[in-house]
């Protein structure tokens, strides 16, 4: 390492450790207050119960002005309402990260510690000011979380995956997994689930392949979204879920509940893990075999991640066409091998040719989608499974995502480009009164 980068290198770290230990030091003093607040309004708010949460805030309000008059006079109006929101997010809500969960334009939160929040922002990471007392308080507010939908975080249990009730995803880890204190992760979702119109306008696709994958879900085909993380599966999946028309029964099947669909007819299972015995587990493989007693027309499994695939695979062959899942895998050959070794995973011994019948017999279509560089997520391909050859599993993609450059403030130029190959089961499309045009195959020349 150059003199240079070496001083470069010790400047930022001697920034950074001043940055945090001024972040400390004022929230030392700041949690002298807010926390003789908290405690005072605990106390007071027993005495007024039942009310609404408008009624309660304004109550919070009122004696907060009676706790500062009488206990602290000498604080400023403005540190007098920073230490009442704290107060009023820690009563209410989930205390200093509130805001970013409110903070429409934050798509996750991270906290590392008390004293490290990180959030993401139109795809960058940045750290927040917003600080925790302690580990004890970054754990109540986990608590606060987990136990509203039954799950525990402690010693014996020291991971968990949550939901809030807008449906964001939690996944917290806690000491001595977790070495710098308790960890809490959200992915937020929105609370008005996105609309094809909402992916075509962030564009994650084109027009025309929103039409194709409109068609194809109508149509019964067999779908899985594959990608990596905060690539934005989730929310592809709830897109082509709603294609589901109506009158359709659906089984949703997840780890913790995020799908948000208007159709009437939905019943939606959510796995459980082990109780403090280590007994009364249901896992997502449990579920998938329930699911076929329930007389679905369709299964939404939200993430394939273990033995269920084998299920999964073995419904898609069955008669429950128009099956929807996700899984993890860079591209549409990776999902492939996936799924392979997850199939593996149930502990039978099966050949791995049998095997790959059995996928390239149950999935119809493999929609790949990517978050760029940039922090934009697109859908890179759209690939066919066109059935065995040999021992090999053929695909061929239909349509796929071409990056032509970058503007001046670096976001990722490109266009959504189909191959010029018609898909084999356009047959089976037809035959459902779908019109399929060939412009949606035009390739350019």
């Amino acid at each position: 390492m150059s003199l240079f980068a070496r001083y470069k290198e010790e400047t930022l770290q001697t920034e950074t450790s001043a940055s945090i230990k001024k972040v400390v030091q004022k929230s030392k003093r700041f949690w002298e207050v807010e926390s003789s607040l908290h405690t005072y309004l605990l106390d007071e708010l027993k005495k007024h119960q039942g009310q609404t949460e408008a009624e309660e805030i304004k109550k919070i309000e009122e004696l907060s002005e009676v706790f500062f008059n009488e206990e602290d006079s000498r604080l400023s109006f403005e540190d007098k309402q920073e230490v009442l929101n704290y107060v009023k997010h820690e009563l209410l809500a989930y205390g200093p990260i509130t805001p970013l969960l409110e903070n429409p334009q934050v798509n996750e939160v991270m906290v590392n510690g008390p004293g490290e929040v990180y959030f993401e922002k139109n795809g960058r990471l940045l750290r927040s000011d917003a600080t925790f007392q302690d580990d004890q308080h970054v754990l109540r507010v986990i608590e606060k979380i987990v136990a509203p939908i039954g799950r525990r975080v402690d010693e014996s249990s020291p991971m968990v995956d949550a939901r809030l009730p807008d449906g964001s995803r939690v996944n917290a880890i806690i000491p001595p997994l977790a070495l710098k204190g308790p960890s809490l992760t959200i992915r937020k979702f929105s609370e008005k689930p996105f609309t094809i119109h909402d992916l075509i306008s962030f564009g994650t696709l084109s027009d025309d392949m929103a039409e194709f994958l409109d068609v194809c879900v109508k149509s019964q085909l067999n779908v899985f979204i594959s990608g990596g993380t905060g690539s934005g599966k989730t929310s592809t999946l709830n897109v082509l879920s709603s294609f589901i028309p109506n009158e359709e029964r659906i089984v949703t099947i997840e780890d913790a509940a995020e799908l948000k669909l208007n159709q009437e007819h939905i019943v939606s299972l959510e796995s459980r893990p082990a109780n403090i015995e280590g007994k009364g587990e249901i896992s997502i493989r449990d579920l998938v075999r329930n699911s076929l007693r329930m007389r679905p027309d369709r299964i939404v499994v939200g993430e394939v991640r273990g033995a269920e695939a084998l299920d999964m695979l073995q419904a898609m062959n069955t008669g429950h066409d128009g099956s929807l899942s996700t899984g993890h895998a860079n591209s549409p050959r990776d999902l492939i091998s996936r799924l392979e070794t997850m199939v593996l995973m149930a502990g039978y011994e099966l050949p791995v040719k049998a095997i790959r019948e059995q996928i390239a017999s149950a999935i119809d279509l493999i929609v790949q989608q990517a978050r760029l560089k940039d922090g934009t997520r697109r859908i890179t391909h759209i690939t066919e499974v066109l059935g065995m050859e040999g021992e090999t599993i053929v695909l061929q993609d239909l349509y796929v995502f071409r990056e032509t450059g970058r503007v001046d403030d670096g976001r990722i130029e490109g266009k959504f480009t189909p191959t010029g190959i018609r898909p084999k089961f356009t047959d089976q499309l037809e035959l459902n009164g779908y019109t399929v045009p060939a412009s949606w195959f035009a390739s350019e020349w």
